[in-house]
């Protein structure tokens, strides 16, 4: 007799990769309905389950698409990456990388940075909060250790880059824009920063100089490498500006030393 994980197996396999022999070895008893007609009705379910949760969680990639188109992808997807979840809101994370090899797509070369965008919004929606940034502990930094601070951006922080105009690309097909919605792909790259304040996911077209500092923070390097790298970015960026503008809307949240630096101060 199967066990039971054998069972889940041989009916995973039959209702989303119709499966006959697996659908054989379940046993099923005919009835008014045929063992083929009966599983269709849980893969039926199944996959309009999914087409559900992906379509919430990337809306612009199935309006750049279509219906029809993103339903297929979104079948096609979950036989290539089975959930291996039990929340299916934490699923779809490999989107981007799906149709990045599917073929139906292939002339769609923005639509994975589009999906891999939709998809830190969702997860920096998901991410924890943190409490804000400890001006007063900063105030009581030796000058001396000042170049090996490493500032930590709050939890929900994401930086996406893509050679596509992305953000445009969003923002055009969100139910509020009233802009111009015209959209050259050869127009350049984007970088994007995603970081959830207070109840709202913000998404921001970042400049080169603030690009440089963020994605440095997030690599863990410290402030003097950030300064060099910035410096080099964006020659014209106030430095000390940009900090205090991501202290205060909440994108940078502490700072850290290294123990040779801490001094007794709390970090």
């Amino acid at each position: 007799m199967p066990s039971l994980r054998e069972l889940q197996r041989s009916f995973s396999a039959a209702v989303l990769f119709d499966d006959a022999a697996a659908a054989a070895s379940l046993g099923i008893v005919p009835g008014s309905l045929g063992t083929a007609a009966r599983i269709a009705i849980y893969r039926n379910n199944v996959l309009g389950n999914y087409r559900k949760a992906l379509a919430a969680t990337y809306p612009v990639v199935q309006r750049l698409v279509g219906g029809p188109f993103f339903n297929a992808a979104v079948e096609a997807f979950v036989r290539a990456y089975p959930s291996v979840r039990c929340d299916i809101n934490q699923y779809g994370g490999e989107l981007a990388l799906f149709l990045a090899a599917y073929p139906p797509a292939r002339e769609l070369r923005y639509l994975p940075d589009v999906a891999r965008l939709e998809w830190a919004i969702d997860q920096s929606n998901l991410a924890p909060d943190a409490a804000p940034f400890d001006v007063s502990a900063l105030a009581t930094v030796p000058s001396a250790s000042f170049a090996e601070l490493r500032f930590v951006l709050h939890p929900s922080a994401r930086l996406i880059e893509s050679r596509y105009p992305i953000f445009h690309i969003w923002r055009a097909n969100q139910r509020d824009f009233a802009g111009n919605d015209e959209i050259t792909l050869v127009k350049g790259s984007d970088a994007v920063l995603i970081v959830r304040r207070q109840a709202d996911v913000s998404v921001e077209r970042l400049h080169p100089g603030e690009r440089t500092m963020l994605a440095a923070m997030a690599a863990k390097e410290n402030f003097a490498a950030i300064a060099e790298r910035t410096a080099e970015a964006d020659p014209a960026l106030d430095l000390s500006d940009a900090l205090r503008r991501r202290v205060a809307d909440g994108t940078i949240v502490s700072f850290r030393l290294p123990p040779t630096h801490r001094a007794g101060i709390l970090t």
